[in-house]
């Protein structure tokens, strides 16, 4: 059993690839691990055989506590243009747990660093959006400067995804981007989410990559947030 008490960022079946999870299986493995809470984030309908509209609209029936944990239904909205504009319509957003939103290949090619950081401060700026996926992506690069300011003027966190930092992670060399980020966080005392990006349950609550960068900077514990669901909620909700 780790200390971690959350991930929220995971993907079953639902999302379209890479897993035959349901959501039952990721609950079964994320209560063997000791895990407190569960946050299941499908891919938004842009992203090819992914969920439909109805399936976000369903989860507002589907129960909260599972296997004694506690679970989100939330999205992986994706931005679709540098306006900000996203996937998920906000009548469906506000009944979500929480959303996060992030720029994927299928969805929005990349553009210039001005671009993209225009679309990421959109996306900051929207309402339901509580946290921006894998900002490290080398194939957008951004301002991370004007991200930070941004994500603590709206309360928005910013990711560091332990799949991203992995040796054959598809983002590129992204650690130096991870760093900047943490380094930002910790010069103003901002929380930081780690997340697993699980495509199925095999990396629930396992943030190797993220961690082994966390030790090598010092960075503060009591930034994380992954160690404490209550703060988690507490963020969420404020």
């Amino acid at each position: 059993m780790h200390s971690f008490e959350l991930d929220v960022h995971t993907h079953t079946v639902s999302s379209g690839h890479y897993t035959k999870d349901t959501i039952t299986d990721m609950v079964k493995y994320a209560s063997l691990t000791g895990l407190k809470l569960l946050g299941i984030s499908e891919h938004g309908p842009a992203i090819p055989h992914s969920c439909t509209l109805s399936y976000f609209r369903g989860l507002s029936t589907a129960p909260s506590i599972r296997m004694g944990v506690r679970i989100l239904y939330g999205a992986e909205v994706n931005i679709l243009d540098f306006s900000g504009a996203l996937d998920l319509p906000e009548s469906i957003m506000k009944n979500l747990d929480y959303c996060m939103a992030g720029m994927h290949t299928p969805c929005l090619a990349p553009g210039t660093k001005e671009e993209n950081t225009a679309a990421c401060l959109h996306a900051i700026e929207n309402p339901y959006i509580r946290i921006i996926a894998h900002p490290d992506d080398t194939k957008y690069p951004v301002d991370y400067s004007r991200l930070m300011e941004a994500a603590i003027d709206n309360r928005v966190l910013l990711e560091i995804n332990s799949s991203s930092l992995a040796p054959n992670g598809y983002r590129g060399n992204v650690k130096e981007n991870d760093r900047a980020i943490l380094e930002l966080c910790q010069k103003y005392h901002y929380p930081v989410l780690l997340s697993s990006d699980s495509h199925g349950h095999s990396h629930i609550g396992n943030f190797t990559y993220a961690l082994a960068l966390i030790r090598e900077m010092n960075f503060p514990q009591e930034l994380i947030l992954n160690y404490s669901a209550e703060k988690f909620l507490h963020f969420l909700h404020s």
